[in-house]
């Protein structure tokens, strides 16, 4: 399975066209919760994307800072000097 956000997507549009095109009440219903559960992965798989984003610099940033015994996320705050 993909962990695409974009797959995610056309499945969730997948669910809500069959929704649309069901006569029975039973089938529409669950087709809108598919629908509804495929909407939910594509947010985590796009937070998911944010995040690590964010995070990749900072760990290539660690990986190549010399061994200090301390990770530049602990080091606190960087102050600039008067």
């Amino acid at each position: 399975m993909s962990n695409d956000a974009a797959f995610f997507r056309r499945q969730a549009s997948t669910q809500r066209s069959a929704a649309a095109d069901a006569t029975l009440s039973n089938v529409r219903e669950r087709c809108e919760r598919a629908a509804a559960s495929w909407d939910a992965m594509a947010l985590r798989a796009e937070r998911t994307d944010k995040l690590r984003a964010y995070r990749q610099p900072i760990a290539r940033a660690e990986a190549d800072a010399p061994a200090t015994g301390a990770l530049a996320s602990e080091a606190g705050p960087i102050v600039a000097a008067e």
